[in-house]
């Protein structure tokens, strides 16, 4: 989904601009240049949001998210900002220094920026990025424990942060291990002792030996002239899940804890919030149950705000609602919701609308795929193929179980997921193929929209998340236990791998950026999104401005510009504690006109 054109060339321009910019440097206390440095320059003084509606704003009315935004030195320590008379803080930032900060200046003002290298060991291995530290955990060289390590405990946030490694004995983590099964996750029964111990005694040991940590990976050359917006929106309770950039020019984000979708105006930061309705008596946590009802502060889910796609017909939205058996239309329009009711399939998950305006979306619990054929307003369901005949038994166990309210407990969980497949991310092709990833099945699945044929294509990696397609029809696909991307070529019937140019990553998603013949990943555990481009089989690095940025899904307007979700879950991990939506865009970028 692309923005038009239109609707990006005020930020364009404002970004291109170099006539009365404000000229900064950054030097080392040497006085030397610093080169791709990071400045992030925010408002100083910003209205807070308004709280009326159970802590958000209340429905439909006018809030502004001032965008903080950030940009990095070349090779002499330069770099600019337009020049505003609004008060702003400046921080520094490079891998190896201590943040500098000033606070409270005129936009128009160029101060001096000096950056002191961090001198302190332990506070240099806490700057660290979590994948470093995640590097280090590799479980005696059992790479079955590793590879369902991250699997299950990377699911959601970063694993390696300074939430997870701080120090905690084996029973506090096999208590949170066991929390987080409630929660989702579905870390084998039998492994759950054993990784307590596991990471009690290894965090320990590194927080005792901080220099195991291996170096920062170097931030390079091609960040000189790169502006990364973020405007922040819900706040350290929210989990701002997957978005949708809208042909009308906004940007539309759903709240999955707090169900709630906001749309947000790109040129000018002002957004408005939209509750998603439920019925009299519903439960919290739908058909799920709460699950968060024991250690999480506030939920407001019902339904449970998942995954985004748009009707190429009308611009109406739709969206997956985890926690209901039914699928979510909202016209942006008329600012109504359509709750569409399903007799069957659980966990409604990631979206897509083909040519022929149908919905097709993943059942991540049931092993389905499921159809909405807007024509005739009914479902279709596909049920995929099980990877055994015990998978086939679980499987109708836990529909059985789900189907009849029966959530009380997580089942016990063995090492393969039996029963739990996870088909999770979907697209169509150009063709209008319909292909699925599944996540603990390690393969992906061909579905063939007319005769409803399906096909399981093994995968020789593991996790495989989400995908997309290329104009040729070939799925791309982020491996996220196993650091990598790949792509099935249809034609040869073959799988092509890339490993990631970061250590210790668990790419969530990707998307592909046909014009440019380019892919864009999420690097969820190094605080970066990543640039591979095809023809040459290259990589770029891009590091985000927030520590412990856990971003989902990706998505690039007409002009190359990314965007993407900040969404830790929990949000409070999160620099800050500050959910933001966040757009990337890169010197030398195709210009729209205003």
């Amino acid at each position: 989904m692309r923005l038009p054109a239109a609707a990006l060339g005020i930020c364009a321009l404002a970004f291109c601009a170099r006539a009365g910019s404000i000229d900064l440097t950054v030097r080392d206390s040497a006085g030397t240049p610093v080169a791709s440095a990071m400045v992030t320059r925010s408002p100083a003084g910003t209205t807070p949001a308004d709280t009326f509606d159970n802590g958000y704003p209340a429905p439909g009315r006018p809030n502004m998210a001032p965008a903080q935004v950030t940009h990095f030195s070349d090779a002499a320590g330069k770099l600019s900002f337009p020049p505003t008379s609004e008060l702003v803080n400046l921080r520094v930032r490079k891998p190896g220094y201590a943040d500098a900060r000033v606070q409270g200046i005129r936009g128009d003002e160029a101060p001096e920026l000096l950056l002191a290298p961090q001198t302190d060991p332990l506070a240099l291995a806490e700057s660290k990025p979590s994948n470093l530290w995640l590097s280090l955990l590799d479980f005696d060289g059992d790479a079955r424990a590793r590879e369902h390590f991250l699997l299950h405990c990377a699911f959601c946030h970063q694993q390696a942060s300074p939430f997870m490694r701080k120090p905690r004995s084996g029973e506090e983590w096999r208590d949170a291990i066991d929390r987080m099964n409630r929660y989702g996750a579905q870390m084998a029964h039998e492994f759950r002792q054993p990784l307590a111990r596991y990471l009690h005694a290894r965090f320990e040991a590194i927080r005792d030996r901080p220099e195991l940590l291996p170096d920062f990976e170097p931030w390079e050359p091609h960040l000189a002239g790169v502006e990364i917006t973020e405007w922040p929106i819900g706040d350290s309770l929210s989990q701002m899940h997957d978005f949708l950039l809208h042909p009308n020019g906004m940007i539309y984000v759903g709240d999955n804890l707090m169900d709630r979708v906001y749309e947000l105006d790109p040129l000018s930061g002002e957004y408005r919030v939209y509750p998603i309705p439920h019925a009299d008596g519903a439960s919290l946590g739908g058909i799920l149950g709460n699950r968060f009802a024991a250690g999480y502060p506030k939920v407001d889910n019902y339904l449970g705000v998942h995954s985004f796609a748009l009707s190429p017909v009308d611009g109406h939205i739709f969206i997956t609602p985890s926690m209901a058996q039914s699928l979510l239309e909202f016209d942006p329009v008329s600012k109504r919701f359509t709750e569409w009711k399903m007799d069957e399939g659980f966990y409604p998950h990631t979206i897509r609308v083909d040519a022929g305006d149908r919905v097709w979306f993943t059942l991540a619990l049931s092993n389905q795929v499921a159809m909405f054929d807007r024509a005739t307003q009914e479902f279709s369901y596909f049920d995929l193929p099980p990877r055994s005949l015990r998978e086939r038994v679980v499987s109708a166990v836990v529909k059985w179980r789900l189907g009849r309210g029966d959530v009380s407990e997580p089942p016990e969980y063995d090492w393969d997921n039996t029963g739990f497949p996870m088909p999770y991310g979907i697209d169509i092709a150009p063709d209008g193929t319909v292909w699925v990833a599944r996540l603990y099945a390690g393969d992906i699945v061909r579905i063939d929209p007319v005769s409803g044929e399906t096909q399981a294509i093994p995968a020789p990696f593991t996790g495989p998340r989400r995908l997309r397609c290329d104009a040729a029809g070939n799925p791309w696909i982020s491996g996220f236990s196993s650091g990598l991307i790949a792509r099935y070529d249809v034609s040869q019937h073959r799988f092509d791998t890339w490993p990631l140019p970061v250590v210790s990553e668990t790419p969530y998603a990707l998307n592909v950026d046909r014009a440019r013949n380019v892919v864009w990943v999420n690097g969820n555990q190094s605080d970066t999104l990543l640039r591979f481009d095809i023809a040459s089989a290259t990589w770029k690095v891009y590091p985000l401005a927030r520590y412990r940025s856990f971003t989902r899904d990706i998505e690039i307007d007409e002009d190359g510009a990314v965007y993407t979700s900040v969404s830790n879950f929990p949000a409070w991990q999160i620099e800050d504690a500050q959910p933001t939506l966040l757009r990337l865009r890169e010197a030398g970028a195709k210009l729209a006109s205003p």
